[in-house]
């Protein structure tokens, strides 16, 4: 399909009247990236209601590996839509369900036996692999990370580490929640990244004396790479020493894929760059094409610690979800997407590194497959965030037809999570997009 095409400034004249329909029935929590309303989609492409074309490097914040409408995904939905909509597995149930499951126990990192139950949201994800882990261990305790996001439901925001705009004034948070340093290797004080990640596993060993002992922790979840936080890729050593700890007492080790899975990062699952196999899963986001849908995945023996009736959900794992997501597993591994997203990753970390040399306001770039970012800073010396700057050149972008987000605890960082299935042409257009505006923005 074609590119970038503005037809009007956005908000054009047809959002601005949807924009004051939903000021005043809609509250104003939900944030919202464009101030415009999406009328069509395909592959990386969504053309508004005035009629601009958007080129989309937000992929609905990775949840579009597939990218927009992918054609057997709609195909599939349209011939369950004349079978069924909703039995709901608890009454009754049906094939899609399996056949998912099947799937995700043979993908996922692993030889080991597992079973996958299916929710509908990365959050609900997260909160049901804390009551599973806390079922199989007796234990209560659940730690995470530093600049970790694992959703906005009370215990996923427990687990989560940013104050604004996820926790402020929502407390009091679940108890038995703690929190672990995340390497973050371009603010490391001149620290090597062994020294980095020697010094804070051996704090985690620490942690037990001074915090709570390893007895009473039942998980650990960790993003094999951040993205809220800011799309911080840790070692391979520093995610087996977390998963070494993990094994010396008995603690689960739990990898929260939502963002990082189906294909993102160059492999089906990030967990796989770091050759460590986890417990626990949870997955959402790309899963489904865009439905609502998400999984917990793990050591069959974990998974069967609930009894009947104890996890579930009316709407968890519908037909409908099932049969994209079934759809979107076939597409990654026919479509070669996994060698896609390398693809996609070389080219922009060529292009920005480039861009990098001509302004020292790029403190950093960090890619790990087609999970791309640009951190932005006020000067090398200090390395102080500069979320204004970014602000400058998300705005700019939206005006040309890209779309793109920011990123990190202080905002200050460019994402980039294009649907897998984007054309060189377009990959080429979008990031010419980008250089442009961020020239305009620091000369």
């Amino acid at each position: 399909m074609g590119s970038i095409h503005m037809k009007t400034a956005i908000p054009g004249p047809k959002a601005q009247e949807l924009l004051r329909r939903k000021e005043k029935h809609v509250p104003r929590g939900p944030f919202n990236t464009l101030q415009t309303f999406a009328a069509f989609g395909e592959g990386a492409i969504l053309i508004d209601i005035d009629g601009n074309t958007f080129l989309d490097f937000a992929g609905a914040i990775g949840s579009l590996n597939t990218g927009h409408c992918p054609p057997r995904v709609v195909e599939a939905l349209k011939e369950q839509v004349d079978q069924y909509l909703h039995p709901c597995f608890h009454v009754m149930m049906y094939e899609p369900y399996i056949e998912l499951a099947e799937m995700l126990n043979e993908i996922t990192p692993g030889t080991h036996e597992k079973k996958t139950f299916f929710l509908n949201s990365g959050a609900e994800a997260v909160e049901n692999t804390v009551k599973i882990a806390r079922k199989y261990t007796g234990r209560k305790g659940i730690i995470s990370f530093e600049r970790g996001f694992h959703g906005r439901t009370y215990m996923a925001m427990s687990l989560t580490s940013k104050v604004r705009p996820y926790k402020y004034q929502f407390g009091p948070f679940a108890p038995e929640t703690y929190k672990w340093p995340f390497p973050a290797y371009f603010r490391s004080e001149g620290m090597s990244r062994q020294g980095l990640d020697d010094a804070l596993l051996r704090r985690f060993e620490s942690f037990f004396l001074s915090e709570v002992p390893p007895e009473e922790i039942a998980a650990v979840i960790m993003e094999p790479v951040q993205g809220e936080g800011g799309f911080h890729i840790p070692s391979k050593e520093f995610v087996q020493g977390v998963k070494k700890i993990c094994e010396t007492y008995g603690i689960l080790f739990i990898a929260d894929e939502v963002q990082t899975g189906f294909g993102r990062t160059g492999k089906m699952f990030a967990m796989e760059h770091f050759d460590v196999i986890p417990d626990l899963m949870t997955m959402s986001k790309s899963i489904g094409a865009g439905l609502p849908i998400s999984a917990v995945t793990g050591r069959k023996e974990i998974m069967d610690a609930p009894n009947v009736g104890e996890i579930g959900g009316t709407y968890g794992g519908s037909p409908l979800g099932c049969v994209a997501a079934i759809e979107v597993i076939k597409t990654i591994q026919e479509e070669n997407l996994i060698e896609r997203a390398n693809q996609i990753g070389e080219t922009f970390t060529k292009r920005m590194n480039e861009l990098k040399c001509k302004y020292e306001v790029i403190g950093d770039i960090r890619t790990l497959g087609a999970m791309c970012a640009i951190e932005f800073i006020r000067d090398k010396e200090t390395k102080e965030p500069n979320k204004e700057l970014v602000q400058q050149i998300l705005a700019k972008a939206h005006q040309r037809g890209l779309i793109i987000m920011s990123a990190g605890l202080y905002g200050n960082i460019v994402r980039l999570l294009t649907p897998l299935v984007i054309s060189d042409e377009q990959l080429d257009e979008g990031l010419t997009v980008l250089e442009q505006v961020v020239a305009e923005c620091c000369e």
